[in-house]
């Protein structure tokens, strides 16, 4: 337990301790989400989770092409995907051009060949910007989920559910939480700058 039990609010306790797990829950899902979003940014490096979600219009449905083949790298520059349904190849082609990556693309019956071409200086520190722009929103999005979680518990002090104690605790615990998501938020941005300089 990470505070000590005070002998009237022991319940109180538990809750505080309920609310920290999910505030920590909260912020993790935060980071996850950057991840996810930032690995979809193109770099020099070609990866499957680029084209992964890319959505296709196809049986009169959106589906993401993981959901119509396998997807698998060629080195040095090439996703090959192998869509289980030849009838689909075209939907896929179409769908990957349209979600304007700058990938060229060919296929070959049921093989889908998408290759990135090497970024020019430009194009660089514009996926760079955005890169940053998303990493940004992020920090927004923990700061400003912190700021809430603190004031909920004060007004809980306020109301004399928890100690002032308690309510010091549980600001401390909460700035530990978002100081590791920033860091993680940094270290994931720094990554993806130094992929797309490649």
């Amino acid at each position: 337990m990470l505070y000590k039990a005070h002998p009237v609010s022991n319940w109180m306790n538990q809750q505080l301790e309920k609310n920290l797990k999910e505030l920590e829950t909260s912020f993790n899902g935060i980071v996850a989400s950057l991840k996810e979003e930032i690995q979809s940014v193109r770099s020099n490096r070609p990866s499957v989770e680029i084209l992964e979600n890319v959505k296709v219009n196809c049986y009169g449905q959106m589906m993401s092409v993981n959901q119509l083949g396998s997807l698998s790298l060629r080195p040095p520059r090439e996703i090959e995907i192998q869509v289980w349904d030849k009838n689909t190849a075209q939907a896929v082609i179409k769908a990957i051009e349209d979600a304007k990556i700058g990938m060229g693309v060919s296929s070959d019956g049921n093989i889908i060949r998408a290759s990135l071409p090497v970024l020019t200086d430009e194009r660089r520190k514009e996926l760079i910007k955005l890169a940053s722009k998303i990493s940004e929103t992020s920090k927004i999005r923990l700061r400003n989920l912190r700021d809430d979680s603190i004031k909920k518990f004060k007004a809980a002090e306020e109301k004399g559910e928890i100690t002032e104690d308690e309510f010091f605790q549980a600001k401390g615990k909460i700035q530990k939480f978002i100081d590791m998501a920033n860091r993680e938020t940094e270290s994931t941005l720094e990554s993806k700058t130094k992929e797309i300089e490649e």
